[in-house]
């Protein structure tokens, strides 16, 4: 067993700056653009927006497909895939033994839950999709942590080898030939020669 080494919760940490996207600029730029909502307030818009992103990632969480977002941003959906082949190290069981403890994620069968957002749909082709990119909120990592171990076969096996645009376009052409065959016997008589 190997020992373990505690961090130093007094040294000095990097903070990166952080840009908060609901600002007052923000605001009021939206309410330039939708002049109906110039009478609700900054903290009232602020708890709309957190509702929505609430209800938004609870839905990723329960439905096996994720969301489709608005506006043709993109597909947000909880994956399921191998574990890790570097240690995943149990911080908090380590600092209390003193010993260097991993996680193996036995209630998942060894799998690990990923929070996938992808673009490269082929119903989402807009301008510089390459640079849009997610990243998830405490709340939304810590209910996809607490629920996963109970519901992991409920999630998408996702294979790491491939990427999430293969599969998704795969699913898209299948439901795709699906439709045409289904428009193309609606007019089919067999006894029409």
């Amino acid at each position: 067993m190997n020992g373990f080494k505690a961090p130093d919760l007094n040294a000095p940490r990097f903070r990166p700056a952080v840009y908060n996207a609901m600002n007052e600029d923000f605001f009021n730029r939206f309410r330039k653009k939708h002049p109906k909502y110039k009478n609700l307030r900054d903290p009232e818009l602020r708890r709309i927006l957190k509702t929505f992103n609430t209800v938004l990632y609870e839905t990723v969480v329960d439905y096996r497909d994720g969301v489709k977002l608005p506006h043709n941003i993109g597909w947000l959906f909880v994956g399921s895939c191998k574990g890790s082949k570097k240690k995943n190290v149990d911080y908090a069981k380590s600092n209390k033994y003193g010993v260097l403890v991993t996680n193996k994620n036995w209630d998942s069968d060894g799998r690990l839950a990923k929070i996938i957002f992808t673009s490269y749909a082929p119903k989402y082709k807009m301008k510089n999709r390459e640079y849009w990119g997610f990243i998830a909120c405490r709340d939304f990592k810590r209910l996809v942590a607490k629920t996963y171990p109970e519901n992991w076969n409920m999630y998408r096996a996702i294979d790491p080898t491939k990427k999430i645009k293969e599969l998704y376009s795969k699913q898209y052409y299948k439901d795709l030939l699906k439709k045409q065959t289904n428009e193309a016997l609606k007019d089919y008589n067999e006894f029409d020669l």
